[in-house]
């Protein structure tokens, strides 16, 4: 069924979410999936607000947005999907507020559904090790996928890097001497991340052996390279991540979950909340907290297991 033009976005209202968009990239950093979902979120906003009369999203009133989300729980969307639209609307009329694009925020009292917490999936230690071993034996016979794959998993396990921020690196990035690496992450804030032994090996054999077989076109400064020569995306990152935690037979994992991982296993060895949240890029300590709780979770279940009276 194709949409009508009365149920389209303005054109201003198509103008000033580009504006908007451009203000979420530039100004507070969010990653492209988020900023492309908030866009998505509004459009749709301003697409039910034509409907019902409202008017252009500078219109909008307190009742057409109670309206909108009220819609979104009648089609049984999933509460976070719900939240995730009130945050996008909060965050837009804040900043047309502040632009001056409108008078007053009509989302200041608009109710949004609570997510529950879910505590993040980490692998045992041991299963990360088998993911590990499973890519650096697939690799053993130098082909250069399997390569790429095997310091790909290397470095998110040891640096927990967001998989954004894996396809975005350069080989000035990398220093295979001291082992580390210069991350730029959200709100374009840099760290250096430092990495292990095994990270480094599987990230040499893959620069020195796999990668320069596949060095030509627009993508030469990136680390991880595509079959065409091009910067790896995200999208090739969980496919490889997926189709390793099958092939080492652990529970199906994605690129973030190692890093869930690497801030459990590095504060379970004992590394401080700081330090973790250094290596995370959290710009809050209260983010990085969350990971004592996935700590705490399972010593309570080792020690249930293991104590005579517990």
């Amino acid at each position: 069924m194709h949409e009508s033009a009365g149920d389209a976005p303005s054109l201003d209202d198509v103008r000033v979410l580009e504006e908007f968009s451009a203000h979420l990239t530039s100004q507070r950093g969010l990653s492209e999936h988020t900023v492309r979902a908030y866009a998505s979120d509004l459009a749709g906003l301003s697409s039910f607000a034509h409907q019902v009369g409202a008017g252009p999203l500078a219109a909008v009133g307190l009742d057409t947005l109670r309206g909108w989300l009220a819609q979104m729980a009648g089609r049984d969307l999933a509460r976070s999907t719900v939240a995730r639209r009130g945050a996008a609307v909060r965050a837009f009329y804040g900043w047309a507020v502040r632009s001056g694009r409108v008078g007053s925020d009509p989302s200041v009292r608009l109710g949004s559904p609570t997510v529950s917490k879910t505590l993040p999936t980490v692998l045992a230690v041991d299963s990360a090790t088998a993911l590990m071993e499973t890519a650096r034996t697939a690799a053993v016979d130098g082909d250069p996928a399997a390569l790429r794959a095997w310091a790909c998993v290397e470095l998110l396990y040891a640096t927990g890097v967001r998989v954004g921020e894996l396809v975005s690196l350069d080989l000035q990035d990398v220093d295979l001497d001291t082992r580390s690496v210069r991350v730029v992450g959200k709100g374009d804030k840099e760290r250096v991340v430092p990495f292990g032994v095994p990270a480094a090996t599987a990230l040499r054999s893959w620069i020195e052996d796999g990668r320069p077989g596949l060095e030509r076109g627009s993508g030469a400064t990136a680390v991880f390279l595509g079959q065409r020569g091009q910067r790896w995306g995200q999208r090739q990152v969980r496919e490889t991540v997926h189709r390793l935690s099958a092939a080492a037979s652990v529970d199906d994992v994605a690129p973030h979950d190692l890093r869930h991982s690497a801030a459990t296993h590095l504060l379970n060895g004992g590394s401080d909340l700081r330090t973790v949240q250094e290596v995370l890029g959290h710009s809050t300590l209260s983010t990085t907290q969350r990971y004592t709780h996935v700590s705490a979770e399972r010593l309570r279940s080792s020690y249930q297991l293991a104590h005579p009276r517990a």
